[in-house]
């Protein structure tokens, strides 16, 4: 019985070193709902923030309110470099669509960043805050959603 419990305590011990190296990705704190960046946030609590929050980031989507249009912009995540306090995603290019317009991509594709509409840097102000610096679209700070 002795050996049995260590075998079992032994294969406990493997499996949670084996998924702390799979754990969370590099941006998994900033995984949530954010509010702000456009003009600077107002409520950061109930459905008023959780409803319509500026930006949504995921595992694998960064998601923006658009000004233009009521469906949030989608844009898939590349990769993501990370820093003290910051993070480098790289999104995947948006292929051009067919037709006379198709050429054309919204210009709220991207998030007004100098490094162009395929990349975007966020910056930790704060345990629920933080800033896209120097993308023209976002000049405010953004505060995380919380709650209900």
């Amino acid at each position: 019985m002795r050996r049995w419990v260590m075998v079992v305590a032994a294969a406990l011990a493997l499996g949670s070193s084996a998924g702390a190296q799979q754990g969370d990705p590099p941006h998994a704190w900033v995984f949530g709902s954010w509010t702000g960046g456009v003009f600077p946030p107002g409520e950061t609590s109930g459905p008023r923030c959780t409803g319509q929050p500026s930006v949504i980031f995921t595992r694998d989507v960064v998601m923006r309110a658009s000004v233009f249009d009521v469906p949030y912009r989608q844009r898939l995540i590349e990769t993501v470099a990370t820093g003290p306090d910051a993070l480098e995603f790289r999104l995947v290019p948006v292929p051009a669509q067919s037709g006379p317009l198709g050429a054309r991509l919204p210009n709220d594709i991207g998030f007004g960043c100098p490094g162009g509409p395929n990349t975007l840097r966020v910056e930790r102000r704060g345990p629920n805050e933080i800033v896209f610096p120097n993308c023209a679209e976002f000049p405010s700070p953004l505060m995380r959603c919380v709650g209900n």
